[in-house]
């Protein structure tokens, strides 16, 4: 399967949301949220769909990386279950590092659950470190978050 990125755009937030809600069962962001995560000027949201199927998202990412900051943090990825264990995650975080990069970020941030062991492997596969945990961040289910980081 080939995927092909995209900046994504208000137009996407139904099919955006359609994945974060299957994925995030329990702490999902509102659309309110991600709308406004879509329009800010500070942020770069990415969809990924197949090539063969332009219509259908397979997953989304997003950074939240002001220009000239220094820092950029990855705020959500996520891939549809039909896409999994095929490349598209480590695409979507690819992608997000070479545009924090071009903002003149000089490190990634990210927060992981703690029990996200197929997300922990890919971070640590590309470079970045546990550098801090929130307890019980995630809600209502009171798991820890793990702040991750990558020196560009």
């Amino acid at each position: 399967m080939a995927f092909r990125l995209r900046r994504a755009t208000v137009a996407d937030l139904d099919a955006i949301m359609a994945i974060e809600s299957s994925t995030f069962a329990n702490d999902a962001w509102s659309s309110e949220s991600m709308r406004g995560e879509l329009a800010s000027t500070h942020t770069v949201y990415l969809v990924a769909s197949d090539q063969d199927a332009p219509d259908a998202l397979a997953g989304y990412a997003g950074l939240l990386a002001p220009r000239r900051s220094g820092n950029a943090d990855i705020q959500t990825i996520a891939v549809a279950p039909s896409a999994r264990r095929r490349g598209l995650g480590r695409m979507l975080m690819l992608a997000l590092i070479d545009e924090s990069r071009g903002r003149g970020a000089t490190h990634v941030f990210l927060e992981v659950r703690a029990d996200n062991p197929n997300a922990h492997a890919l971070y640590d596969s590309l470079g970045f470190e546990q550098i801090a945990v929130r307890a019980k961040y995630y809600q209502p289910d009171g798991v820890d978050a793990q702040i991750m980081r990558l020196a560009l």
